[in-house]
């Protein structure tokens, strides 16, 4: 797989070849989700929850998602790596956008920043995109919003509310925006808003209508003991980690482990110069 572009991703529309997309916080993560040929890797503010432990997205700074996003970026040559704006990062002004934007694209490596928002920051995926820097828009349930008196449920449950997505990734569209991630709407909003526009869908919750999917790493792999509903578990790390770690502590405490062959023997001749120099030491 070559380098993934904005350009391969909108191919992939139109010959109608799906994306997948997953996150990454780490260098680990990057060179497997690499090894497995995703075209598109996330480093999401989610990194605020399933990694640094907060309740919610809101406290994930600028710096916590160049941090990350340098890591990734050092393990995955290929995927198009896409950077969370954090919460209130481009909310200010299109000058401070701006900035921001920069800094993870010229500090943290990454092909392309990610907001959430419709209409309301349609300017400030203008203000971004116009200087050159491709912008992810992200609609439906908006992680960073519920966190903040907002509420974490399905979007576009009738048809005025999916007609108010659609709008809104239109005039996201209409700003400059390459692409849009689609949170945990409904599958008929899902397919109206795929089908209503001309750049690439990765859905997330919204049906299987999409141009492409995302799902955060943690979920998939099953690292936490629950999962969104819409969360199609592929493996559970929760389960093979935590009887990796019991079976060392029973290990070491049986003193079976470690045994001679995962230990470093000296030369034998050696080991007896040190048996005798040792005994020396001691009688002196």
């Amino acid at each position: 797989m070559s380098k993934i572009t904005v350009s391969k991703l909108w191919k992939m529309k139109e010959k109608g070849e799906k994306i997948t997309m997953t996150t990454a916080y780490d260098y680990p993560t990057a060179l497997l989700v690499e090894k497995a040929g995703l075209e598109m890797i996330l480093v999401g503010d989610s990194v605020g929850m399933v990694v640094l432990g907060y309740d919610n997205p809101v406290p994930v700074t600028v710096d916590d998602i160049i941090h990350h996003t340098k890591a990734v970026v050092r393990g995955a040559k290929k995927p198009f790596i896409v950077a969370d704006m954090p919460f209130m990062s481009y909310h200010i002004s299109p000058e401070e956008t701006k900035r921001n934007a920069a800094r993870i694209i010229q500090e943290g490596g990454a092909d392309a920043v990610k907001l959430e928002g419709g209409k309301e920051v349609a300017p400030m995926v203008k203000a971004i995109a116009d200087v050159g820097i491709p912008v992810q828009a992200h609609i439906g349930l908006m992680p960073q919003r519920a966190s903040v008196g907002g509420s974490f449920k399905v979007q576009g449950k009738d048809a005025e509310t999916a007609k108010a997505i659609l709008e809104d990734a239109m005039a996201l569209e209409e700003a400059g925006a390459f692409s849009v991630v689609i949170e945990f709407v409904t599958t008929e909003a899902g397919k109206l808003i795929t089908e209503g526009l001309k750049m690439p869908t990765i859905g997330i919750g919204a049906g299987p209508h999409c141009d492409g999917q995302v799902v955060l790493s943690h979920d998939l792999l099953g690292y936490y003991e629950t999962q969104p509903p819409f969360v199609k578990l592929y493996a559970d790390l929760n389960e093979t980690i935590t009887d990796a770690f019991k079976a060392f502590k029973t290990d070491v405490r049986a003193s079976k482990y470690p045994d001679m062959a995962h230990s470093v023997a000296m030369d034998k001749k050696e080991a007896e110069k040190t048996i005798k120099n040792i005994s020396v030491l001691l009688e002196e």
